[in-house]
């Protein structure tokens, strides 16, 4: 008989413990990015993106976009999901002063197609 292991945690599993970086393929935008998931804000996920990164012309805050997240586990898929832009903030001080911390949503954590990793507002 198999033992069966209890999820301990107290809060569902954070999503910097399931994807390690996020895509951005945006409608219009010549070039594809990809940045490194960071978690350092309570309130969710962002990317860090130099200030004078193009993307941030094609980036608005209460976008809709299709991202591709690249999980942490290699031997699981490329996940196409559902985001939200949050916010896009300039940090001022600290490690990451001079970058923009543009804040992720996963709304539902519903899958999107795969088929779609331009905006779908």
């Amino acid at each position: 008989m198999a033992n069966q292991i209890n999820e301990k945690r107290s809060e569902p599993r954070n999503i910097i413990d399931q994807y390690y970086s996020v895509e951005f393929s945006v409608k219009g935008c010549p070039y594809t990015y990809q940045f490194k998931i960071w978690n350092i804000s309570t309130k969710g996920i962002c990317v860090l993106v130099k200030e004078d990164s193009e993307l941030l012309n094609y980036l608005k805050v209460g976008d809709t976009l299709n991202l591709k997240y690249y999980t942490t586990d290699a031997s699981k898929p490329i996940e196409f999901l559902k985001t939200e832009i949050r916010h896009i903030t300039k940090n001022e001080t600290g490690h990451f002063k001079g970058l923009f911390l543009v804040g992720l949503s996963i709304l539902g954590y519903e899958k999107a197609s795969s088929e779609q990793p331009n905006p779908i507002h």
